[in-house]
């Protein structure tokens, strides 16, 4: 039988043992949130649930079952597009994509994805067909145009400028050169930039806060359209 040290403490019980395990995983990030986190959460279901109760309640004592029975359809439909519309590809045609499904993409998704955003946010686009890569060119409803390339992500960025689809464009309306990259852009990419005058960078991060919802013109500073 083994014999405790004189520098052991006393023993642990099995529910100190786990709050000493429960604390370490959150210190960690690695465990769920605490009751008090989803507290505010779940009174605010319990109200709604109350709420839409006394309403067919009301309803069925003023004018019968009636009220109670297009209550619950109208509801069930509800929760039923709700379900729909939270679906990863309904939510992906609407423009919005999680960081794992942006890196799970190749070019020709990526592109895909980018035109959904920006139909999102108001614009009409149309996919330019090459045999390397695609490019998009949007025009929304003020008349600004803009260009959209894309890279690979492992590839430098050239310091030659980029095949200009924009010759029979409308020379007089306000336009850009978008470069999308997954990664991250070298300061020589700047550079170039800088240079082109009319061209700005997309990089990872910030094309992941364009999935998420962020309106396309509030992800630069300055803006991209003043």
């Amino acid at each position: 039988m083994a014999r405790l040290s004189w520098t052991s403490g006393p023993p642990r019980s099995s529910f100190s043992r786990r709050r000493h395990t429960v604390r370490r995983l959150r210190d960690q990030g690695l465990y769920g949130p605490r009751f008090r986190d989803v507290l505010p959460g779940l009174a605010g279901a319990v109200v709604v649930v109350c709420a839409v109760a006394a309403g067919l309640a009301v309803g069925y004592r003023a004018a019968g079952p009636v009220v109670p029975v297009a209550g619950v359809g109208l509801l069930s439909l509800a929760v039923a597009v709700e379900i729909r519309r939270r679906r990863p590809g309904a939510r992906r045609r609407r423009g919005r994509y999680t960081a794992d499904e942006l890196r799970e993409l190749d070019v020709q998704g990526l592109a895909l994805a980018v035109a959904r955003m920006l139909r999102r946010d108001g614009w009409r686009v149309r996919l330019l067909p090459a045999p390397d890569r695609p490019r998009l060119y949007a025009r929304d409803s003020a008349g600004r145009q803009l260009d959209v390339a894309f890279r690979p992500v492992a590839e430098p960025l050239p310091d030659e400028a980029l095949p200009d689809p924009r010759t029979r464009r409308d020379a007089t309306a306000p336009r850009l050169q978008l470069v999308v990259h997954r990664g991250a852009f070298r300061d020589r990419d700047v550079r170039w930039a800088q240079r082109q005058g009319d061209t700005r960078l997309l990089d990872g991060p910030t094309l992941e806060r364009w999935a998420g919802g962020t309106h396309m013109n509030t992800l630069f500073d300055p803006p991209l359209w003043n």
